[in-house]
């Protein structure tokens, strides 16, 4: 089954009910503090929406309006909510007016695909028109137009690395550091993550999300997170919070071949620190898959 792109456009502007709902939201936020979209809602009471079809994100017409208004520059967001939401606002809100620090001039197309394409090659390090295009959902066109560009004027570096067959860029402010000492579990969403290819060049680790996938054909869990630890990833582990038990659940957990002796103990520790973050009390590891007595063992220990 193919994955859904999470990350592309999924809304649609619907000309009879967007110009009214989008002229509701505008002057509910001229005079009125940020709103989440939840609020808005309620704030603007019943309206009309025969779209609620949105395949995986089923949004009502206020929140495909403010996503509209947002891509448009009309609203930005002045914060978030413990749960992330935005909270809307005004742009003029937001960015300086009048007295205040000058806003610089909108940039043209190829000057802002310029600078997105710079800022993923920054992020990435290293990768392919695709991997750079991939970051910001940018046509892999005028990613390639502007890789061209960047190389041009000394940002980009074309280089080879072994076993890539694709042409390559290094930006110019990559560091290669001594030695990579940290450790994540990674969202399936995670950029390092997203665009698969790209993961399993690096580090020659094969993932898909399984959430769509029959209980009975997966291969690894329902919902299950890539461990990165130094510069590898080495385990894989299914993971669901039991809120009403307070515990945190591995539900399975593998170790990728050649995976260090300390990945158990690094995988528990970070285990019991994401329970710490979603306020679970216990670390519970099912014994299923090929890491999860050493990791039943390690979280027992700490």
């Amino acid at each position: 089954m193919a994955e859904p792109q999470m990350g592309v456009a999924r809304t649609r502007w619907t000309p009879n009910c967007a110009t009214g709902v989008a002229a509701k939201v505008l002057e509910t936020l001229a005079v009125g503090k940020p709103l989440t979209a939840a609020e808005l809602t309620a704030r603007l009471g019943h309206v009309e929406d025969q779209q609620r079809d949105n395949w995986g994100w089923n949004w009502n017409a206020v929140k495909r309006v403010l996503e509209h208004l947002f891509e448009e520059g009309l609203v930005s967001a002045s914060s978030r909510t413990d749960s992330f939401e935005r909270r809307y606002t005004l742009t003029a809100r937001v960015l300086p007016g009048p007295g205040k620090e000058a806003v610089a001039p909108e940039p043209d197309a190829a000057a802002a695909m310029d600078r997105l394409i710079d800022a993923a090659a920054q992020a990435h390090g290293i990768g392919t028109v695709r991997c750079f295009a991939d970051y910001f959902r940018t046509p892999q066109k005028d990613a390639a137009v502007a890789v061209r560009n960047l190389v041009d004027s000394g940002r980009l570096q074309p280089v080879t690395v072994s076993g890539w067959d694709r042409p390559l860029y290094r930006h110019v402010e990559a560091k290669l550091p001594r030695s990579a000492t940290g450790r994540a579990l990674l969202s399936p969403f995670d950029s390092l993550v997203f665009e698969r290819r790209r993961l399993e060049e690096l580090f020659g680790f094969h993932y898909r999300i399984e959430i769509y996938t029959p209980e009975p054909k997966r291969k690894y869990g329902y919902y299950v997170l890539p461990f990165l630890l130094r510069d590898a990833i080495v385990a894989r582990v299914d993971l669901k919070a039991d809120r009403a038990g307070g515990r945190l659940l591995a539900r399975a957990a593998h170790a990728e071949p050649g995976a260090p002796e300390d990945t158990a103990v690094e995988l528990a520790a970070e285990l019991q620190l994401m329970a710490e973050w979603l306020g679970l009390d216990d670390v519970v590891v099912s014994p299923t898959g090929n890491l999860a007595p050493a990791l039943a063992e390690a979280v027992a220990a700490r």
